[in-house]
């Protein structure tokens, strides 16, 4: 069987870490897919499941609380792990599950209970924003003692913890086996 990897991104940066997982697990045990086009999921394909979703403007895209409401009993069926990446987090006190107020958010209010979760830094790409996201967010990183300069892209994302996330995954049991 299968690990499904599921991602909701909206500059590119949760579908790049989506991507790390899957090379460190071994690409050819996971089946990666975004969440916005995916239509239809044969669970049967799959023991194990991933979602990554980033914020913006303090929200997960709505899509991310629609499937999981659809499809709980099936992710808590499965081995599962939830990853939420935000420019937040670029902040060592606010980059854990326990610290990280939009995660924390989301599995209070989820029905489905991942048994493993991370929290990852996104990355700022001001050059790619629209005007009206390039203001707001240069705004939100003053506020927050964040990078301000609109020429520059900053990959906040520490790599090595997002290899040792998905070893910690890829090290778990089936539940559909025991």
């Amino acid at each position: 069987m299968k690990t499904l990897l599921l991602y909701l991104t909206r500059d590119g940066q949760t579908h790049k870490i989506a991507q790390a997982i899957a090379q460190t697990i071994g690409s050819e045990q996971v089946e990666l897919h975004d969440l916005m086009t995916l239509s239809v999921v044969d669970w049967s394909q799959y023991d194990k499941v991933i979602i990554g979703a980033s914020i913006r403007y303090g929200h997960f895209a709505p899509q991310l609380m629609t499937f999981v409401q659809q499809y709980t009993n099936e992710l808590n069926e499965r081995c599962s792990a939830f990853y939420s990446v935000n420019l937040t987090a670029r902040k060592p006190e606010k980059s854990t599950p326990e610290t990280n107020v939009y995660t924390q958010k989301f599995l209070t209010a989820s029905p489905w209970q991942p048994d493993e979760v991370a929290v990852f830094a996104g990355a700022l790409r001001y050059p790619r924003y629209r005007w009206f996201d390039r203001f707001m967010i240069g705004l939100i990183m003053k506020m927050t003692g964040g990078e301000t300069d609109k020429t520059k892209e900053v990959d906040y994302t520490q790599w090595d913890k997002v290899r040792e996330f998905a070893n910690t995954f890829a090290d778990k049991k089936s539940k559909l086996l025991s």
